[in-house]
């Protein structure tokens, strides 16, 4: 667990919105199921008063922490307006925001994680299912009876294909110390090189895998930035130049970001790639 555990309270923003109302009670099952603190406080202007699933509403996050611990929040709010809701919490002196909105503007992402670090609050997202270490703190939208607890940390860009191997190692008798989906927009908060230390410096984790896509640089960048075994999966082999698949930041220019370049790299610099899913545990067992 490199983000927060059972102690951890959680605030969301966007509480009263359908996907904040939808999910506040999932995370606060999983949180009853292992004796955790989960969501304390939900927050949407000009709702102050109202509960969503007996979690108290405020109107903001600064009233919200007059009357709860937490240490971290959980966007659900709208696009337009989740850049100003990442600033208001990394403001309120929460050191860590979860983003799962997706089709946030590009330059309100920028303005809002330039913010953040400002403020020495970690971002991750947006565009991203969020975290999940088994056993102690779910924040955001990862099916949690996939999971289970071991000493594999999960960085992720893509959400789905995430699920797919969190199940592959767990039904390998793998379990996870932390799984984090980074989100797959061009500009992100936590990039693989960020959890990738965090996940160096925690005792629970012996071994990670990286789970990448076509565009940019930020697999082999990460690959590079750390000491820990790692196994890593680059989805999108058929992916056609200079079309965007799926995620903002899954494209090919310039002849830069495709996955068979990005394979090569990776295996040059001694990182096991497997070529589906299914190879991830037997994978892992060979470096750990």
């Amino acid at each position: 667990m490199i983000f927060g555990d059972k102690k951890t309270g959680i605030i969301v923003t966007g509480a009263t919105g359908n996907q904040g109302a939808f999910h506040i009670p999932l995370m606060n099952e999983y949180a009853r199921s292992v004796g955790g603190k989960g969501v304390v406080a939900g927050v949407t202007p000009g709702k102050a008063g109202k509960e969503v699933s007996g979690v108290p509403v405020y109107n903001s996050v600064n009233d919200a922490l007059k009357e709860h611990d937490a240490g971290a929040a959980v966007v659900f709010v709208p696009a337009f307006a989740a850049g100003d809701s990442i600033m208001e919490a990394a403001g309120a002196g929460l050191p860590l925001v979860v983003a799962i909105t997706e089709h946030i503007p590009v330059h309100d992402t920028m303005k809002a994680i330039s913010f953040a670090k400002m403020n020495d609050c970690d971002v991750i997202g947006p565009n991203c299912p969020g975290l999940l270490s088994p056993g102690e703190i779910k924040m955001g939208i990862m099916p949690s009876m996939l999971f289970k607890r071991g000493h594999i940390g999960v960085i992720s860009r893509s959400g789905t294909l995430t699920y797919e191997i969190v199940d592959e190692l767990t039904r390998a008798g793998l379990g996870q110390s932390t799984v984090v989906g980074i989100g797959g927009d061009p500009v992100i908060g936590q990039t693989f090189a960020d959890v990738l230390a965090k996940f160096s410096e925690d005792k629970e984790t012996k071994a990670v895998v990286v789970v990448g896509e076509v565009g940019g640089a930020l697999e082999e960048e990460g690959a590079r930035s750390t000491d820990l075994p790692i196994v890593a999966y680059i989805a999108g082999i058929s992916a056609p130049p200079e079309k965007r698949m799926g995620h903002a930041g899954a494209i090919i220019e310039g002849g830069e970001g495709d996955a068979r370049s990005k394979i090569e790299r990776l295996r040059a610099m001694g990182v096991p790639v497997a070529s589906r899913p299914s190879e991830i545990p037997r994978l892992i067992r060979e470096i750990v």
